[in-house]
């Protein structure tokens, strides 16, 4: 642990210093908010160095996350203050604000990690070869059963299902170019499903019509096929399918019970938590508490396997420390609500956490929100910090914490992501919805709005 400290000690000296170097050489602007570059926060820089960092340095990301996340507290209690307030009272009732969604965070991935290592040994992945269809079909057809998953389920649950999986019927040689597939067949099939996805969730809870993010799907589906059939054929040259007989293997059904109690549980606390107690979510960490309350009941009748506990709560730690440094972003405003504006908001998804982003749209208002969905869900995938479910599955094959092999071997996820857009359009068209909430906007912001959803805008 010390020595963790230390390495991430010295990582943030040398992040403080490139990010003040980064502040100074452009001739930058100061204004009672802080210094600026070009007109942008310094804290974007900041944070801009600190996603550079995780990326050149994919064997130390917890410590760069950890430092970045130090310095960018530091800027803020030295110079701009918080959005709640200056000083150390500031930072205190931000992250009480921020603390629900941070703990619920992390009970999900520790609680889905064990839920992972409960599926696999059920044995179902064993027997699966004699249900799938042979050759790359069915490796395709293991990505649309995440796809499928993450419907109703959670994303993060649903890729690390798909890990397991995979990890039986390749004998444990999956290619980065598959677990990439896995990432984006999860976020993909969350987008278009009000249980699927935190952003979509949040949606949800903000008054959005669960119907207007469905034709996220159109998308979603022909990006599915776009990424996953090159990936498909990528892993069964690497490591086909196990073709051989499973007569011997007997599937652990009681396990099977185990893993339903989970995912059931965690189904009906985010259905309670938004038809019964709306709201609830916002005080209480409803999800994290469900899926752990079911692991601890059911500890009696199958073991989880707590030791892998540690090294996940590290890969948690890690997607924490950049959660917590997007929330400290300045982000008071965002283009006029468009279809450009949502299609570039799904590349910085890939590396800018899309909670905060959806939050921001939210208030905004204006969006066709089945596009902004899939946009944000799926533009997660083109990076493996870019989504929760990456992240998390990533810790499963550290490999993955790459992203020069993320993007070399799964490139076609970029590809994915533009072309299911741009069949959104082609097919569903900009559907932009009204602000669902009162709206308070200038004359000029009005105007704006009111162009961006004129058709073909």
């Amino acid at each position: 642990m010390e020595r963790v400290l230390m390495s991430g000690f010295g990582l943030g000296k040398r992040l403080l210093g490139l990010s003040l170097l980064l502040a100074f050489l452009p001739a930058p602007a100061f204004a009672a908010d802080g210094f600026s570059l070009a007109g942008i926060p310094l804290e974007f820089a900041l944070f801009g160095v600190t996603l550079l960092g995780v990326a050149l340095f994919h064997q130390r990301t917890l410590e760069v996350a950890l430092s970045g996340f130090v310095v960018i507290v530091l800027y803020k209690l030295g110079l701009t203050g918080f959005s709640e307030g200056s000083g150390l009272a500031g930072l205190g009732r931000h992250f009480s604000h921020e603390a629900i969604s941070l703990i619920n965070l992390l009970l999900l991935l520790l609680g889905f990690s064990l839920l992972a290592r409960h599926f696999e040994k059920t044995r179902v992945p064993a027997v699966l070869p004699a249900i799938l269809p042979q050759g790359w079909k069915g490796g395709f057809a293991l990505l649309v059963i995440v796809f499928l998953l993450s419907g109703f389920l959670d994303n993060i649950a649903a890729a690390l299902i798909g890990g397991a999986m995979a990890h039986q019927l390749f004998r444990a040689r999956v290619h980065v170019a598959y677990l990439v597939a896995i990432v984006a067949a999860s976020n993909a099939g969350g987008a278009g499903s009000v249980l699927g996805d935190t952003t979509t969730t949040m949606m949800w809870i903000d008054g959005v019509n669960p119907v207007d993010v469905l034709h996220a799907y159109v998308p979603a589906a022909v990006a599915l096929c776009v990424v996953g059939i090159p990936a498909a054929l990528r892993q069964q040259r690497f490591s086909p399918i196990i073709r051989h007989a499973h007569g011997h293997t007997h599937v652990d059904w009681l396990r099977v019970g185990v893993v339903a109690l989970i995912l059931g549980s965690a189904l009906a606390a985010n259905l309670a938590s938004n038809l019964v107690f709306p709201g609830l979510s916002d005080s209480v960490p409803v999800l994290g508490l469900a899926v752990w309350g079911a692991i601890l009941v059911s500890a009696g009748l199958r073991r989880p396997d707590w030791e892998i506990l540690p090294e996940t709560f590290k890969s948690a730690l890690f997607l924490l420390c950049l959660v917590s440094c997007a929330s400290l972003m300045p982000v008071a405003s965002l283009p006029v609500a468009s279809w450009h504006s949502a299609f570039g908001l799904g590349f910085v998804s890939s590396v800018f956490d899309n909670i905060p982003l959806t939050a921001l749209a939210l208030r905004q208002g204006g969006y066709d929100w089945g596009g902004l969905a899939y946009a944000v869900g799926f533009g997660g995938s083109m990076l493996w910090f870019g989504s929760s479910a990456g992240v998390a599955l990533s810790n499963q094959f550290p490999e993955a914490k790459s992203v020069s092999l993320w993007l070399r071997h799964g490139w076609y996820a970029i590809v994915a992501y533009v072309i299911g857009f741009a069949v959104l359009l082609a097919v569903v068209g900009w559907q932009a919805h009204p602000p669902h909430k009162p709206v308070f906007r200038s004359g000029a912001e009005q105007v704006q709005v009111e162009v961006s959803q004129r058709p073909g805008s």
